[in-house]
């Protein structure tokens, strides 16, 4: 039974604001570090760790106040210039910020959170009581290779202390060496061997985290997918401003008198009121209904965007964590923070934005020292902007790093045997760059040959894809790399092409559509048993709907959309069009058939459904690869 039954809407009220407090106060913890004088920075952070600890109290969650105040009474001190922040400080702080993290993990369950390790409690008092800062060397350096494996350590600014059972800083270890006091330290296992990083292929000895950081953190490890565990609960709530609100309701209430004079209107035409001034008044009030109608589509709507800013957020921390652990010195830049996106969109992007940032800090970017010798700055600028343009959102993640070479790509994918050589031949620079996202890619060379950008990002392509996105890469060698993602407004609704077979409409998402064209059969050429057509030079795969849906073949197809996914571009053969519409989506929850995205109704009221090209496409197999040694020599003809 949940500790806090009868008191669930007051928990999640203080969960969605005390999770918005402490990502406001891990960014400003980032900008403290490069500002540590900054009082107003400091008394920023104050107040928001004393907001939390007075709602924790409210909700008798004891253990939470205790760690709050506790570090509520560091930045207390520190404002008052009682104490400075060093870098030792500042991995304390980190390190408190993300006990209470994981303390809203567990009051998300439903339970009071369990006590903070004791060891953190402990250099927290400590530090308040001597103004002894943690991180002083307590082991002696590390040992020659030859003598017995020492304990894994954490490194914390100039020093290191011994790590604990669950990967991160032993902080009893390092109270103990505060106080005086002996701690029990529990036997260590041998220190590991070398391992190969499977992310870039590299021998590595394990490296220790940092004082506060996840053990995924660690350099060597693949970037994780996902968020933190109690990040992972999808909110059912939401904030919309009141003024939103009151549009709704004002248009409800146009619509509702709208709705009294068409009543009104059908009466009279009932009792055989037919005259040219009642007739014009009702095309007047359907012309106002369908306005109003319309309206209030769209202030629903905005009523489920949120600034994207509430995600980003999130991020400077992750970058920040990172770069220290790995010795970098990166600053992450962000733009557009105003930008409003579909809230559940919002929600979705998180893991796909986590990994590009992680992959941007961790095999963008140089270390310091490569930096210096091609003569950039030592600090790299990893840039994560959002805008919108036209109907779409695009957020771009960029940096100043290494860049990615399109032939080492190509080299490597051949030797990964994800393409042939002859295949690679005829790649693009776009559609060499484009092979990171295949399925099991990734380099088996120096992290620097091709910035070992492989592991999971087919995960990140997908994740995009699911939000009926797209994704481009962008990149120099030597220079950087860029990523632009660009995603529809809402997922509610959704652009499509009415295209049909016979009399059945079925409906294409719009992003997907090149352009409409003809098909002349007498231009239609065979290659390795499929049919290609050549568009402006480009040899295009032709296959026809009907044959993604199984259907019989009655006739060939008229006319061929041109569609373009992340991986392909290939002509759709359909028999005639049914125009453009704005579809609102139904979604099929209890049964969905493979291919269809979801439903939507024409004004006639007729159902269509809306398909899901990926998944046609993914049952079609290798229906769209044509043998690239037959195409050159279609190309000669």
């Amino acid at each position: 039974m949940s500790d806090f039954a009868g008191m669930e809407d007051l928990l999640q009220d203080f969960l969605q604001e005390a999770h918005d407090l402490l990502s406001d106060v891990d960014n400003k913890l980032v900008d403290l570090e490069k500002n540590p004088d900054d009082r107003g920075l400091l008394n920023d952070i104050f107040r928001g760790f004393h907001t939390i600890k007075g709602g924790a109290g409210f909700l008798n969650a004891t253990e939470l106040v205790t760690l709050c105040h506790l570090t509520e009474n560091l930045f207390d001190r520190l404002r008052n210039a009682e104490m400075h922040l060093s870098p030792e400080l500042m991995d304390l702080i980190m390190a408190a910020t993300k006990g209470v993290r994981d303390m809203f993990g567990e009051l998300s369950g439903g339970v009071q959170p369990r006590p903070a390790e004791e060891g953190l409690i402990g250099a927290l008092r400590t530090t308040l009581e001597t103004g002894l800062v943690p991180g002083a060397p307590v082991v002696a350096a590390p040992v020659a290779a030859a003598a017995p494996a020492a304990a894994p350590v954490a490194a914390t600014g100039s020093g290191t202390i011994p790590a604990g059972p669950d990967g991160g800083p032993d902080w009893s270890v390092l109270h103990a060496a505060i106080t005086g006091v002996p701690a029990v330290v529990p036997p260590q296992a041998p220190a590991a061997a070398p391992v190969a990083d499977p992310a870039a292929g590299t021998t590595m000895t394990p490296v220790p985290p940092a004082y506060g950081r996840r053990a995924a953190d660690k350099p060597g490890t693949p970037a994780p997918a996902g968020r933190r565990v109690e990040e992972r609960v999808r909110e059912n709530t939401i904030r919309v401003d009141t003024a939103r609100l009151d549009q709704v309701l004002n248009l409800s209430g146009e619509i509702g008198l709208t709705k009294n004079r068409l009543t009104s209107l059908r009466v009279d035409i009932l009792a055989g009121k037919n005259d040219a001034d009642t007739l014009h008044a009702l095309d007047q009030a359907v012309s106002q209904l369908d306005l109003l109608v319309s309206d209030l589509q769209n202030a629903v709507m905005k009523t489920r965007m949120q600034p994207i800013g509430r995600l980003f957020q999130k991020y400077p921390r992750i970058a920040r964590d990172l770069a220290r652990q790995l010795g970098k010195d990166v600053e992450l830049v962000l733009a557009g923070e105003e930008t409003e996106v579909d809230k559940t969109m919002i929600e979705d992007l998180a893991d796909p934005l986590i990994h590009l940032i992680r992959n941007a800090v961790d095999h963008g970017v140089e270390n310091p020292e490569d930096r210096a010798a091609a003569g950039k700055s030592a600090k790299s600028l990893v840039r994560l902007e959002a805008r919108q343009e036209g109907d779409h959102i695009l957020l771009i993640i960029a940096d100043d790093g290494r860049g990615m070479s399109a032939e080492r790509i190509r080299a490597k994918a051949v030797e990964k045997g994800l393409i042939s050589e002859e295949e690679a031949n005829t790649l693009d620079e776009r559609q060499s760059l484009n092979l990171i996202f295949l399925p099991g890619f990734s380099t088996k060379t120096q992290v620097s040959d091709v910035s070992g950008r492989g592991v999971g990002m087919d995960v990140v392509k997908t994740n995009i894809q699911k939000l009926n996105g797209s994704i481009e890469i962008r990149s120099e060698p030597g220079k950087g790399s860029v990523f632009i993602i660009s995603l529809p407004l809402t997922l509610a609704i959704l652009p499509v092409l009415l295209v049909l077979l016979g009399d059945q409409p079925f409906a294409l998402p719009l992003s997907l559509v090149r352009e409409i064209l003809p098909v002349d059969r007498t231009k239609i050429q065979e290659v390795g048993g499929k049919e290609t057509l050549v568009v402006r030079g480009e040899i295009l795969p032709v296959v026809s709907l009907a044959k993604l849906l199984g259907w019989p073949q009655e006739r060939p197809a008229e006319y061929g959309v041109l569609m373009q996914t992340a991986e392909k571009s290939f002509i759709l053969g359909v028999d005639n069009f049914a125009g453009r519409d704005d579809a609102v989506i139904k979604s099929l929850e209890d049964f969905r058939p493979r291919g269809v995205a979801g439903v939507t109704t024409l004004s006639n009221g007729q159902i269509v459904l809306i398909l899901d090209m990926k998944e046609l496409l993914a049952d079609l197999g290798q229906h769209l690869e044509a043998d690239p040694r037959n195409l050159r020599a279609l190309e000669m003809h």
